[in-house]
């Protein structure tokens, strides 16, 4: 079984120097293109700028509107990402909703949970796995036939981690817009030392950590540098933002920095 799919240990890292993978989020590249009927930006152009600048992978989280990300988008880009086997697919959404047929039909290397609503905006809150995870579970372990490694996005509650792993997820995403939203105020302190101990929970159980949703250059580095073993982070609305001021390329790079200087060792 190809090794960026398999399930895994908590210590597996996508980097063998243990540095956190980066994954491009190309949603508001979609959502600009489709504003308008001309094919402007092209999504799996934009992908491969951020693969050849060094992205590690490339999310997408398509919703039953297609607002931004469309089924078209999906095959086209798992037709790149088959072009560039270091490099990961990873494909969010809610497994109640319109993911589970393109999960089947794609095989992507990570699937990751989402318990959005169908008018959600964005996503904002983490499973209840008291409630939902006995609907998860099936679809978690028909998607390890597959050869699917299954994320489940989670608020950073402790506590919670165990039960991720007892419906049989690989790894949980830390759901990050508090920590955003208390970075540079007196809460950031105590906000990280919560994510840190989500994160050291997870690892108890025998899960993976991703962390996504308002990481930005600003607030990546005191997050890395408090959580520990992160495997991957998902970064699209900054990355996207970023790039309108320095391009794809150049924003990829400046994230990679952000990354190598946060987890480099200390002297």
């Amino acid at each position: 079984m190809n090794p960026l799919v398999a399930p895994e240990s908590s210590a597996s890292i996508a980097h063998g120097d243990g540095r956190t993978a980066l994954s491009v989020n190309v949603n508001r590249v979609a959502l600009l293109r489709n504003s308008r009927p001309v094919g402007l930006p092209k999504v799996v152009h934009l992908a491969t700028i951020a693969l050849e600048a060094g992205a590690d992978g490339i999310t997408v989280h398509p919703r039953p509107d297609a607002r931004h990300i469309t089924t078209q988008d999906v095959h086209e880009l798992a037709a790149l990402l088959a072009g560039w086997p270091q490099a990961e697919y990873n494909i969010e959404g809610n497994p109640f909703h319109n993911l589970m047929p393109l999960l089947r039909a794609v095989r992507p290397h990570q699937a990751t949970f989402v318990p959005d609503s169908v008018e959600q905006a964005t996503s904002d809150h983490g499973w209840d796995l008291t409630r939902d995870g006995t609907r998860l579970r099936p679809l978690i372990d028909e998607l390890h036939v597959l050869g699917v490694r299954v994320s489940l996005f989670m608020d950073p509650d402790p506590g919670a981690m165990a039960l991720a792993r007892a419906v049989g997820a690989d790894r949980v995403e830390l759901y990050t817009e508090a920590y955003a939203r208390g970075h540079g105020t007196p809460q950031q302190a105590a906000l990280l030392e919560r994510y840190a101990a989500a994160a050291q929970a997870a690892h108890a159980a025998g899960l993976g950590v991703n962390a996504g949703h308002d990481l930005n250059r600003d607030n990546l580095g005191d997050f890395l540098r408090a959580v520990p073993g992160v495997a991957e982070v998902s970064i699209g609305h900054a990355i996207a933002a970023d790039a309108l001021e320095l391009g794809m390329a150049e924003t990829v790079r400046a994230y990679q920095r952000c990354i190598r200087v946060a987890q480099a060792p200390r002297q």
